[in-house]
């Protein structure tokens, strides 16, 4: 069993920062890519930002420049770092991590329970 904790997120004025940040635990092996994703309000979720175990990411074109994914291995963790938000970053985030567990050989797909971001004046 595995778990994803995250911290973050909240209220805050356009242009200011965040940072989550999503902790993985249990019967981990290994994890292979992390990364976040985001709901808004009556749309689809989406693709934030990813980052592989070798520190490769991407991110989507609506956060480039503002928003940085990083990960401590060492920690099993993944943060995201967001500044200059905008009304339009509003949305529920969550953390996913492809993670094999012991005794298993394949990777499977984990989520975090969504943590709340407002930007709003």
């Amino acid at each position: 069993q595995v778990q994803l904790v995250k911290s973050g997120g909240g209220l805050v004025q356009p242009g200011g920062s965040l940072r989550l940040s999503c902790a993985a635990s249990g019967s981990i092996y290994s994890i292979g890519a992390m990364g976040w994703y985001r709901q808004a309000p009556g749309k689809q979720r989406e693709l934030v930002a990813r980052i592989t175990s070798g520190g490769s990411t991407e991110s989507a074109d609506s956060v480039k420049g503002r928003f940085t994914i990083s990960r401590d291995n060492a920690k099993n963790t993944v943060y995201l770092q967001m500044n200059s938000l905008k009304p339009e970053d509003t949305a529920v985030y969550y953390c996913n991590a492809a993670v094999e567990t012991l005794g298993s050989t394949f990777f499977y797909n984990y989520w975090g329970q969504g943590t709340q971001v407002t930007v709003s004046s």
